[in-house]
């Protein structure tokens, strides 16, 4: 819920969300903070149970472990927190990848008249 939250905070008007199978992304409480109002705003797709090809963000890593993160050597998971987060700021501004991400996942991209498309690649 606090990751729906920050998405309404950051990102203004309608939003889509896709989002795997997992059970959290399903909960009574999730089911209870779209019915409070923030259905007005928020459209949540679900993927199938076991779908990685149609889910961006797994286009997503796939890139990034390979353009950024492929010759980084750790000893401790927690030296991972940097290296990943200077690779998801270099990749946040280049709107048209993330946009090929997302058509390779099988979706449609569009662009609204007088406005850009956004993103923004949240933990």
């Amino acid at each position: 819920m606090a990751f729906l939250g920050q998405l309404l905070r950051l990102i203004p008007g309608l939003l889509l969300v896709i989002w795997d199978g997992s059970p959290t992304h399903r909960s009574k409480v999730i089911k209870a903070y779209l019915a409070a109002g923030a259905a007005k705003r928020i459209h949540l797709e679900q993927l199938p149970g076991y779908a990685p090809e149609l889910n961006p963000t797994e286009w997503v890593w796939s890139y990034l472990k390979i353009a950024d993160l492929a010759n980084v050597a750790c000893d401790f998971l927690s030296e991972l927190d940097a290296p990943i987060r200077r690779a998801k700021k270099r990749l946040q501004p280049i709107p048209e990848r993330i946009q090929a991400f997302i058509r390779d996942a099988g979706y449609e991209v569009q662009r609204f008249a007088q406005r850009s498309v956004s993103f923004q690649i949240l933990d």
